[in-house]
């Protein structure tokens, strides 16, 4: 595995109520060049207090590819256009990645 170190790739995972949701932030990030990748997982069933009570529902779970860079500018239009009043908005670097797959990422992005 080679791996470009002048590429910082970073994987940013937030989740929503519904597939239309996740979906719709999808191609925005896309169209709006914070994100080169998003995938979206159905059936994530989450466990959290919530306003002094423990809830449980099904959740879509986002993840979005994109470049250290561009974590503030993603963060803040997750949380500008999610529907949660507090989206959970959790990024975190890969170890290790292939080199050609960092290299399209950033290209994505420009």
């Amino acid at each position: 595995m080679t791996q470009d170190k002048s590429i910082e790739l970073l994987i940013i995972v937030t989740t929503f109520a519904s597939l239309e949701g996740a979906k719709k932030m999808a191609h925005q990030l896309i169209e709006s060049r914070l994100a080169a990748c998003v995938q979206i997982q159905e059936g994530v069933h989450s466990v959290f207090r919530w306003e002094g009570k423990v809830c449980e529902g099904n959740e879509v779970l986002l993840t979005a590819k994109t470049v250290v860079d561009k974590w503030m500018d993603t963060s803040n239009f997750i949380k500008s256009h999610h529907p949660y009043d507090l989206p959970e908005v959790i990024a975190y670097a890969p170890e290790k990645y292939e080199a050609q797959y960092g290299k399209w990422v950033q290209a994505e992005l420009k």
